[in-house]
């Protein structure tokens, strides 16, 4: 399955604006990308919590994991998965 990534994000996996993953649920493709992609796991997985990191806002085609089964959703290979970042900042 394919996971899109922000541009903030992209530096972690080489530039590439989409990565391809494996796994069954959110959680095995998350942890999954330790293996290929160490700087960009790190920035998405929380493994003290062993959960998403809490800034951070995927999409499961079109619906956010959160209101899902959230790390447990499951996936298919055919599904698309959009990660997004919360952007924080604004002047006084």
């Amino acid at each position: 399955m394919t996971i899109y990534l922000p541009t903030p994000l992209r530096r972690h996996a080489g530039g590439a604006r989409e990565v391809e993953v494996s796994g069954s649920t959110i959680r095995e493709v998350f942890t999954g990308l330790k293996e290929n992609y160490p700087d960009l796991a790190s920035q998405l997985w929380d493994d003290e919590a062993d959960d998403l990191k809490k800034y951070l806002s995927v999409f499961l085609n079109d619906e956010n994991v959160r209101n899902l089964q959230g790390p447990d959703t499951p996936v298919g290979e055919k599904d698309e998965i959009s990660v997004i970042p919360a952007i924080a900042g604004g002047s006084r």
